[in-house]
């Protein structure tokens, strides 16, 4: 009497277990010819994937060189297996991944999360920045509850995050294909780091913490109004409808804004 066949939905599930953990049982009726080519399928797999975060983490392997990198990257790719359809998302937690795997150079988690979030807005939907003037037809017939309800809407993709180490200056350094020999020294206060596109390319600046709350606040679809009651706690009410106005005027004239929310 022959054993039936695994339900093939089984044998799925049993071979994708295989393929992210070595220690996982074979599929049913597998024998040791087939682990040694499920050994090398494996292998295979996570090169491709390890490949996939060298090519989104160019800067972060010269920071840290190609060594630790690659060790880094296949504790990653094992730990966090991906779900997504493309390479694009591999390097999803990767930031987390650097940060808790190079914690006497915290740097390294803040540089990769630049590079994951260049990535990201460089992928993301195109989109028409609002100039000045778009923005000024747009609200010339606005009275004050219009703009205390006015909301903006920003590139896709565009992200920020706080960060306590210089990322422009890292960002430079490692632009060439040698990064060694570069001082790393911390902020004096925490920054936030803004990453948006400019056309065709990715591009980021450094921000106050400040301003990185009244973006993170407006871009999760705040209002005018409750970004000015939120300066307000900080500033008082006229520094901060002061200074709402500014940063407004930098997202516009940098190119984040691409229109207001209905």
């Amino acid at each position: 009497m022959t054993m039936a066949a695994a339900p093939l939905a089984d044998l799925q599930t049993t071979f994708l277990a295989q393929v992210l953990d070595a220690d996982a049982p074979l599929p049913h009726g597998w024998g040791s010819s087939h682990a040694a080519g499920m050994a090398v399928y494996r292998n295979n797999y996570r090169s491709a994937l390890i490949d996939a975060l060298r090519a989104i983490y160019e800067r972060t392997e010269r920071w840290v060189g190609a060594d630790a990198f690659g060790r880094a990257a296949a504790h990653h790719v094992i730990s966090h297996p991906p779900t997504s359809w493309t390479l694009d998302d591999a390097g999803i937690g990767f930031d987390a991944t650097c940060a808790e795997l190079f914690t006497g150079d915290p740097e390294v988690g803040e540089l990769a999360w630049l590079e994951g979030a260049m990535m990201d807005v460089f992928t993301a939907a195109d989109s028409t920045a609002m100039d000045a003037a778009g923005f000024s037809a747009a609200t010339a017939a606005f009275g004050e509850e219009d703009w205390a309800g006015l909301q903006l809407a920003f590139q896709p993709g565009s992200s920020s995050c706080v960060v306590r180490h210089d990322l422009r200056a890292i960002w430079q350094h490692v632009a060439d294909e040698d990064a060694s020999g570069v001082a790393v020294t911390p902020l004096d206060h925490p920054a936030t780091c803004i990453v948006w596109r400019e056309g065709e390319r990715s591009t980021f600046t450094m921000a106050s913490t400040l301003e990185g709350r009244a973006f993170t606040t407006m871009q999760a679809g705040a209002s005018y109004g409750v970004l000015c009651e939120m300066l307000s706690d900080e500033l008082g009410v006229e520094q901060a409808i002061m200074q709402a106005g500014q940063f407004l005027g930098h997202w516009l004239a940098e190119g984040m804004i691409v229109g207001l929310r209905s």
